[in-house]
């Protein structure tokens, strides 16, 4: 028997050439969790789901930024999500994330390819303070905490800024860019929402956001997800928080774009 340091919904865990494996909750064997590296989300949100007594968690007030909040995922064997999402007779289609990207209808519903997120925007909001934080050790122990805690690549953290009280860190992850043994960011992206609600998947290792020795508290954290494609939701079918989160979204891009312009003239 071994420890799953990275993953506490786990059970049948054992130990083979050094390294930790164990049968990830809700999945069974078929799906083997390696403890050297992050568990793929869609694997964690169907632990969760199974663990759930009431078969659905109660949802933080502020969390608009995926409408559907918990369910119950189909995964691939690799772990990943299956493009197509279903509860019932009702389907969607997601992305790498797990995020609704389509109106939701019967279950005839084509997703003909699982759709990359590759840049995933994670803002936070500090409690109020007397002073503003240093900029560079906030971006130091930021940059430190997801390349050694979640494993990522240095290169995938394309930016952290820090405008008082809002931190906001950028990663970004094309598939052509990820090589097999890379940790996907919408992996970290979701260990790190837990870290900071409180909530982590970590066994008996929470996270202190802590700079020049001093624990920040948070007020909020939203996730934003931008796609390789475009979502294709109808507007009536919005929620206005999903439609402040498209805009944003569109915002985002299309200032990404104008900068890539005008740099290149």
């Amino acid at each position: 028997a071994c420890i799953c340091k990275k993953n506490k919904r786990v059970t049948n865990c054992r130990l083979l050439e050094g390294v930790c494996w164990c049968d990830s909750v809700g999945s069974g064997a078929s799906a083997n969790v390696n403890c050297d590296t992050l568990t793929s989300k869609c694997l964690l949100m169907k632990a969760e789901m199974t663990g759930s007594k009431s078969g659905r968690r109660q949802k933080p007030k502020d969390a608009f930024e995926d409408t559907d909040g918990l369910y119950d995922p189909e995964c691939e064997s690799t772990g990943v999500f299956k493009a197509k999402q279903c509860n019932g007779s009702t389907c969607w289609c997601v992305n790498t994330a797990g995020v609704r990207r389509t109106d939701k209808h019967d279950a005839d519903l084509k997703c003909s390819q699982l759709v990359r997120t590759t840049w995933i925007i994670i803002e936070m909001k500090h409690a109020e303070r007397n002073a503003p934080l240093n900029t560079e050790s906030l971006k130091k122990f930021f940059k430190e905490t997801i390349t050694n805690r979640y494993m990522l690549d240095g290169r995938y953290i394309s930016s952290v800024l820090y405008e008082e009280p809002y931190i906001t860190i950028d990663l970004k992850q094309n598939s052509s860019e990820k090589s097999s043994g890379d940790v996907d960011i919408a992996d970290v992206a979701y260990y790190f929402e837990k870290d900071v609600k409180g909530d982590s998947i970590f066994h008996n290792n929470r996270l202190n956001v802590s700079i020049d020795n001093e624990i920040l508290r948070f007020e909020k954290t939203v996730v934003y997800y931008v796609d390789e494609i475009a979502p294709e939701f109808s507007m009536k079918s919005l929620t206005p928080g999903l439609i402040a989160v498209i805009v944003v979204v569109i915002v985002a891009i299309v200032a990404a774009i104008v900068v890539l312009v005008s740099s290149n003239k």
